[in-house]
């Protein structure tokens, strides 16, 4: 109706959207379709940064597709995330074919996700960099809802 205001998203507001995650040759990676939408607050850091500045002035409803640079996504590849430990180190029974994700401790305590990227017969190669880390990435989203 002419005269009524549109609610419009803005930081700080929780909201629900439905969204398709695709690199920028259109392979998908991530979809909330068949899912529940997924829900956040805006601007607190749960989401990429990227997503979260395009959601601001939004209505339920809208649909909008927003390019995000790796910078604003998952960051640049980091070469000091990729490792090489000597093979000897890794139980017998963990498999090691290229693009295993394992769980490992760092020295802190810490658990992190690693990939194994290189095997050879002396060491394998391992890359805790998140998997999408220097890609450039596209979202279709559609506002769902605002809390």
């Amino acid at each position: 109706m002419i005269g009524e205001l549109m609610t419009q998203v803005k930081t700080g507001d929780t909201v629900g959207i439905h969204y398709t995650g695709t690199l920028l040759d259109g392979t998908p990676f991530d979809t909330s379709d068949g899912r529940e939408p997924l829900e956040f607050e805006v601007g607190s850091g749960q989401i990429i940064p990227g997503l979260d500045v395009a959601l601001p002035g939004m209505a339920v409803g809208d649909k909008k597709t927003v390019e995000i640079p790796c910078d604003q996504a998952y960051g640049p590849l980091n070469p000091e995330m990729r490792q090489a430990v000597p093979r000897e180190g890794i139980p017998a029974d963990v498999p090691l074919d290229i693009g295993t994700q394992l769980n490992v401790q760092t020295p802190d305590g810490q658990a992190m996700q690693v990939m194994v990227v290189e095997v050879d017969e002396a060491t394998v190669t391992i890359d805790a960099n998140h998997p999408l880390a220097g890609q450039d990435l596209k979202f279709d989203i559609e506002l769902m809802s605002i809390k």
